[in-house]
Parts: C-alpha cells; structure tokens; sequence
C-alpha cells in the first residue's frame, strides 16, 4: 500500500513536470544590457515622466499595471524632484515607459494552481525623447516568474516581478543622469538566446 501510494505521487509528479515546463513565459528580452543614451540626462533642465501604459492595442492587466506605475514613481520622485528644481535650460526630456508584453499570475490563480498557473513575465521599453521628439535612449526592461517559485510563494515572486522592473528602469534613469553608460535590462542569458 506505501509503495503504490510513492508510486503514485511519482508519476503525478512526472506527468505535472511537462506541464509546468510548458507553461513557462514567452515573453523574451532582446540583450542583457541596454546601451548608454546620446547623452546623459543631466544636460536637461527638466524631465517628465509620462504615466505607464501598455503598448497600443494591448490588453493586460491593469491591476499589475499600476503596480509598476507605483513602484517607479516611488523610485523617482526624489530625484525628480531633485533635478527639477534646478534652473530651466529650455531642454526637455520626456520618459515613456510602455510595457510591451506582460503576463501576470494573480495571487488568487498562485492559491488555487499554484506552479500550474504558469510563469509570469514582463517586458517593458522606456523611450527617452527631446523637446525636439529625437529618442536619446530606447532601453528594454524584462523581469520573470518562473512557476515554481511563483507557485511555492502564493504570488509573492509575481508581485516581486513588478518591483524589480520598475527598479531597472529607475535605475537606468539615475544611472545615466551625470554620466551616459547604459546598464542593465534585467534579462539573462537563457531569456535571450531562447530568442
């Protein structure tokens, strides 16, 4: 009676391998890292920030949406404010960030399903334009799930996944803002050569 009851818990867990394994993001990155900008951010006297959105005619969750939202206006507003009130120089630099692909495992699905929900995945470019509409910088920001970590923490990994997006992208703001250098886009190796 043990040994068939083992016996069972292991085929159901070999058949729910393929499953899990099959459920993981499509959602790719294109590089590891982003280039620096045309130029740092500081040679503006203003910068503006627009709301995220996702890309048009995307349909996502607007829940996780405001999730990165939030997160990157709390990593900014300091600086912002900061570099805003300097003198105006007459330039201008508008960030819009837009998550292109997003897909979200809600805590309620990671209670019920748990790793058989899937992984989740985002993927979100920031464009950086003068007064002028020239783009200065385009970076990508990718940031994942996997279902069983997903799974195992209740949606706790998922929600981190907006935080560390948000973060990227607020990192890149900062980091660039003395000096143009470029940095991360939060993908691995294994997200873009899956490409």
């Amino acid at each position: 009676m043990k040994n068939s009851r083992r016996a069972l818990l292991v085929a159901s867990a070999l058949v729910a391998l393929p499953l899990i394994h099959g459920c993981a993001t499509k959602i790719k990155a294109s590089s590891t890292h982003n280039p620096a900008p045309s130029v740092a951010f500081s040679s503006y006297g203003r910068i503006e920030v627009k709301p995220v959105a996702y890309k048009a005619g995307y349909q996502g969750n607007p829940a996780a949406l405001a999730k990165i939202a939030g997160n990157l206006e709390k990593e900014l507003a300091p600086s912002l404010q900061q570099w805003n009130s300097r003198p105006a120089n007459g330039r201008t630099l508008t960030v819009e960030p837009i998550v292109e692909e997003m897909s979200f495992k809600s805590t309620t699905k990671r209670v019920f399903l748990g790793p058989l929900a899937g992984s989740s995945g985002v993927l979100m470019r920031v464009t950086f334009r003068d007064q002028s509409g020239k783009v200065i910088a385009n970076p990508e920001f990718f940031q994942r799930s996997n279902a069983m970590s997903g799974g195992f923490t209740l949606g706790v990994n998922d929600n981190l996944m907006l935080l560390r997006v948000a973060k990227l992208a607020s990192g890149y703001v900062i980091t660039n803002y003395e000096q143009a250098v470029g940095g991360p886009s939060g993908a691995d190796d294994q997200a873009v050569a899956a490409n």
